[in-house]
């Protein structure tokens, strides 16, 4: 009898949990399902699904060695799962399915369906933790509830991570060929258009790109990690997030990389080092969140009193923020870069994150999805744990009050303009003092041809603190 793993959003060989425990446990085949119609539920991006093909690409050449067949299967959607899955195991002979956890409330159904289905046919189901360090529900507050601030789940999970550090599992031997003929894999999926090359050339498919580019930042830029990562001109952030997100990278391996360059100190040590430990405690974070509080996979805030807050309906100006040109110009430049690469730095996210739904009072969830239907490395947790941070919607959310100013914010993160120059050539004969505020020049309003400001930021700041002053008023007298 053959075990068959299904691969998901862990698209590598190495410290792969379920794969390694199927291949312990007899002959293995993999698996991998084509889903169209769910992935455009899911408002997956274009380069999101290229870049999981291109890495499914690799992943096939390592299976081969391992003399594990890789099957891909079509279905629309998760629906269809769990007959496929089984007309799979029927046609070579599998008794048991293993895979790794994934979280979200579609996914945790299409799996309970999945294992029912399964269990039918008198075939076992396998799942296991893989992308995260704690089990969901392991990690709960002293009255059994799942935390709501970050920081005191840090704090608990420092405390496991001294008592036992998640090890890395150990690659896996090759078995015995199998006489069964891996399928053809596509270039391609009807539904979502093939990224640029220029887009594609910035991330590289593949476990050991991925392993090398890990390497690269924990031997070259971690250590300065905390000074370095809110500027956006310089290379300080790892961008890895596309690779954990494909689940090319597991966060083990991330950690362990972040260990030994800090002499295996986690919470002490180097400060570059253990803010980006603490960065992979935040993902983890937004995952047990997802768990924990359902309806945030359902497009609904983390704080139900907030579903009141009178978000304006302005499709003009959503499309201007989109689009780069609202006349702000570190809000234009992220959403360029966004468009043009897959990719937002973590310090921008917050800032156009903030504008959207503080300056022009547009609901996070038009943020959310956008993001989602561009972003390489877009994940469901993390995503919707920023939005609703930056839209004080969510948990542990940044106070109503607390309004970024894009201007201010530029000047801070992007000094000498270099981020702005780069993503908004038109304003690339400003100095550094004008280019943050172009519309403050000398009544020059449109240096060739960039627009006038979408919004004036201080009446729309005023308009936020209304808006979340009322709601917080309304909620008082309803008490």
């Amino acid at each position: 009898m053959r075990r068959l793993m299904w691969f998901r959003s862990d698209l590598r060989s190495l410290d792969n949990t379920a794969l390694s425990q199927a291949m312990r446990a007899g002959p293995t085949l993999a698996l991998y399902l084509i889903t169209p119609q769910q992935w455009q539920r899911h408002d997956d991006a274009p380069s999101k699904v290229d870049f999981w093909l291109r890495n499914l690409l690799e992943l096939s050449k390592t299976l081969a060695s391992l003399n594990v067949p890789l099957l891909v299967r079509h279905c629309a959607d998760w629906q269809e799962a769990p007959a496929v899955i089984a007309e799979v195991c029927h046609q070579h002979d599998v008794c048991a399915v293993y895979a790794n956890e994934e979280y979200g409330v579609n996914e945790s159904r299409r799996d309970h369906t999945v294992a029912a289905y399964l269990a039918q046919q008198a075939i076992t189901w396998h799942a296991h933790l893989d992308q995260l360090f704690f089990k969901p529900g392991s990690v709960l507050t002293r009255s059994g509830g799942y935390f709501q601030v970050y920081s005191q789940f840090r704090r608990v999970c420092y405390e496991r991570l001294h008592a036992a550090l998640p090890t890395t599992i150990a690659p896996p031997a090759a078995q015995a060929p199998l006489r069964i003929d891996s399928d053809p894999l596509p270039s391609s999926v009807d539904g979502f258009a093939r990224p640029s090359e220029a887009l594609r050339s910035l991330w590289p498919a593949g476990e050991q790109m991925a392993l090398q580019r890990l390497a690269r930042f924990a031997d070259e830029q971690v250590a300065d990690y905390q000074d370095a990562r809110d500027f956006p001109a310089k290379p300080g952030t790892s961008q890895l997030s596309p690779y954990l997100a494909a689940g090319v990278l597991s966060p083990r391996q991330c950690l362990h990389a972040a260990l030994a360059a800090n002499g295996g100190e986690f919470d002490s040590g180097n400060p570059g080092v253990v803010t980006w430990i603490n960065e992979l405690l935040w993902r983890e974070f937004y995952k047990h969140i997802l768990v924990g509080y359902p309806r945030v996979s359902m497009h609904r805030a983390f704080r139900l009193d907030t579903e009141a807050v009178p978000w304006r309906h302005a499709p003009e100006e959503l499309a201007a923020w989109q689009e780069g040109r609202t006349g702000l110009p570190i809000i234009d430049a992220a959403m360029r870069q966004l468009r043009d690469t897959g990719w937002m730095h973590n310090r921008l996210r917050m800032i156009v994150a903030m504008f959207l739904t503080k300056n022009l009072l547009i609901d996070w969830r038009e943020g959310e999805r956008f993001f989602m239907r561009h972003l390489i490395d877009g994940d469901l947790a993390a995503n919707n744990g920023g939005w609703q941070w930056s839209a004080s919607t969510g948990t542990d959310a940044a106070p109503y009050f607390r309004i970024f100013n894009p201007i201010s914010q530029s000047q801070k993160f992007d000094p000498e303009g270099r981020f702005i120059r780069q993503w908004v050539p038109e304003l690339v004969a400003l100095n550094k003092r004008d280019i943050h505020d172009p519309s403050a020049v000398g009544g020059l309003f449109a240096p060739a041809g960039y627009p006038r400001p979408i919004v004036d930021l201080s009446r729309s700041r005023e308009r936020a603190l209304a808006a979340f002053k009322n709601l917080a008023g309304s909620a008082e007298a309803l008490a």
